[in-house]
C-alpha cells in the first residue's frame, strides 16, 4: 500500500475538525431558534422571528461571499431588529431570564398553559354586570386573566385585595361613583373578584379623543401584558369595549361581548400554538433516540 502524500493526513484532520465544528454551531443555532420559538406563545409574533432568522442568514451568506457593504447594513438591521424584539416581547424574555436565573431550563421546553377556563356562569355575571353599567352609564373597567396571574409590577398600584366570589352585584356595587374604589380596576382571577381599585399604565398609543382615561388604560396593560383582557364601560356614552393586545374592539353590544368571552375563555378552543409542527418533530426525535437507545440493551437480553 503506497504511503499516503505528506501533508494528506493532517490536512484531512483539519478539515474534519473544521466540519465538526461548523456542525456543532449550526445545531447549537437550530436549537437557539427552536427554543424562542417555544417561548414566544403566538403564530402572528412567529413571523417576526422568522424575519430575524432570515436577515442573519443573509448576513451571513453576504459576509461569506464578500458584499462588505451588504453585510454591514444586514448586519445593523440585525441589532436593530434585535433591540426591537427585545422591547416587544418583554414579558416573553423576562421569563426566560428568570427561569434560566433559577436553573428551570427544562420547564423553557414545555407547553405554554391553556387558557383558564371560565364557567358559563362567570361569563354570565360579567356580562350581566357590564350591560346594566352600560345603561346606566357608569364608567367601569375591568381585567381578566387568560393564561396566568398578572404581576403587580405590571400595574402602577396593586389595589385593595378583595378574593370574592363573582357576582354581578358586587361588580355593579364596586362601580358605583359614591365608593371609594370605583375609580380603579376589577382584577378577576379565575371566579373571583381578586382586588379592586386596582390603578393601571396609561398606553402612550395616541388614540381617539372619543376615548378616556379608562381605554388608554385598557390599552396600557394589555400592550405591557399578554395574559389579560380589558372590559371597559364609556361613562360618557355607556359603550362596551374589549381590550387585547394594545387594541380596542368597539362598540360592542353585551350579547357579542358574551360571544368574545365565551370564545375565548372555551375549554374547546385553545391558543393558537406556536409551531406546533415543530413540537411534533421533537416529540417525534425524541421517540426515535429512546428506540435507539433501548435497542442494545433489548438484543443482549435476546443473546442471553
Amino acid at each position: 500500500m503506497p504511503p499516503s502524500p505528506p501533508g494528506l493526513v493532517p490536512a484531512l484532520s483539519s478539515w474534519a475538525k473544521s466540519l465538526l465544528l461548523h456542525s456543532v454551531d449550526v445545531g447549537l443555532v437550530l436549537a437557539l431558534t427552536y427554543l424562542v420559538l417555544l417561548i414566544i406563545g403566538e403564530r402572528r409574533t412567529l413571523w417576526m422571528v422568522r424575519g430575524l432568522i432570515v436577515l442573519m442568514l443573509a448576513a451571513a451568506i453576504s459576509n461569506r461571499l464578500g458584499l462588505t457593504l451588504l453585510s454591514f447594513v444586514l448586519e445593523k438591521l440585525v441589532v436593530g431588529s434585535a433591540v426591537a424584539m427585545a422591547v416587544i416581547f418583554q414579558s416573553e424574555f423576562r421569563r426566560l431570564l428568570e427561569q434560566v436565573g433559577r436553573g428551570q431550563i427544562l420547564q423553557l421546553f414545555q407547553a405554554q398553559r391553556r387558557p383558564i377556563a371560565k364557567p358559563d356562569s362567570v361569563i354570565d355575571e360579567i356580562v350581566d354586570a357590564v350591560k346594566e353599567l352600560s345603561l346606566q352609564r357608569i364608567g367601569a373597567l375591568m381585567i381578566m386573566e387568560t393564561n396566568g396571574p398578572i404581576d403587580e409590577r405590571d400595574v402602577s398600584v396593586p389595589g385593595v385585595q378583595l378574593n370574592a366570589e363573582i357576582s354581578k352585584e358586587l361588580l355593579q356595587t364596586i362601580f358605583q361613583t359614591t365608593t371609594l374604589l370605583h375609580d380603579g380596576a376589577v382584577l378577576i382571577r379565575g371566579s373571583r373578584v381578586a382586588a379592586a381599585g386596582v390603578i393601571l399604565p396609561l398606553s402612550d398609543r395616541t388614540a381617539s379623543r372619543q376615548l378616556g382615561t379608562r381605554h388608554r388604560a385598557a390599552m396600557g396593560i394589555t400592550e405591557r401584558v399578554e395574559n389579560c383582557l380589558c372590559i371597559v364601560v364609556s361613562e360618557e356614552t355607556g359603550s362596551i369595549s374589549l381590550a387585547e393586545r394594545g387594541m380596542l374592539n368597539r362598540p360592542l353590544t353585551s350579547n357579542k361581548l358574551k360571544e368574545l368571552l365565551e370564545a375565548r375563555f372555551s375549554t374547546a378552543v385553545d391558543r393558537e400554538a406556536v409551531a406546533p409542527t415543530l413540537r411534533s418533530f421533537g416529540r417525534r426525535i425524541q421517540s426515535k433516540v429512546s428506540r435507539i437507545l433501548r435497542r442494545p440493551s433489548s438484543t443482549s437480553q435476546e443473546k442471553k
